[in-house]
């Protein structure tokens, strides 16, 4: 497709919507028209799914939980991001597939293979063109959070070995995919990450 495809990934508190702000601001000003976008909640679908999936309370079967997430994304593709690719956009984007993973893959020990198969089923197999992957160790990353936040959503809420699996996950993908991974230490400071991926994303902008 004409457009690009970016994903940011990562586990919570690693600043992902930070830098994301911070490069639809540069593609911006440099002449390119930018989706940005999340999952879930990139719809006003998605929107009903996250307050499901991350505010609902009470317990949802981690099966049940990776379904509706893969719904998110089925439909958050098909009315967002393909169209927007087909008319050459950039589309930046906090999460997709691989969140999917490396939390309920890893996080809930579903198995990353039936989850990736789920996901890419669900999107007709289409991959991101650069995935970023703002990496943090849990403990440093629940710092973080409890800095921020006043209350938790459903996964932020779990305990500090689930936070670990995940973001061993995450690591494993990137180690699969090293072309189509950009692997940041998320501790560094915020300029110096910016500039890091923005040169990745004119390499691929050409």
């Amino acid at each position: 497709m004409a457009g690009l495809f970016i994903t940011l990934e990562g586990g919570d508190g690693v600043g992902k919507s930070t830098q994301a702000a911070l490069l639809e601001a540069s593609l911006t000003e440099a002449g390119h028209t930018v989706v940005r976008t999340r999952e879930p909640g990139g719809t006003d679908l998605g929107s009903e799914i996250r307050s499901m999936v991350l505010h609902r309370r009470g317990h949802i079967a981690p099966r049940a939980e990776a379904l509706l997430y893969a719904a998110d994304r089925a439909h958050h593709v098909e009315t967002v991001v393909r169209p927007a690719l087909e008319r050459g956009e950039v589309v930046l984007q906090d999460r997709y597939l691989d969140s999917s993973v490396a939390y309920q893959g890893a996080g809930r020990v579903l198995g990353a293979d039936e989850v990736r198969d789920l996901s890419l089923w669900a999107v007709e197999g289409l991959l991101p063109d650069l995935t970023v992957l703002l990496d943090l160790d849990e403990t440093a990353s629940r710092s973080r959070l409890d800095s921020s936040r006043t209350e938790y959503d459903r996964l932020e809420a779990e305990a500090a070995d689930f936070h670990a699996r995940v973001r061993h996950a995450f690591l494993d993908l990137a180690a699969a995919e090293p072309d189509r991974f950009l692997v940041l230490d998320a501790s560094r400071d915020r300029a110096d990450i910016a500039r890091a991926i923005g040169d990745r994303v004119r390499e691929l902008l050409g």
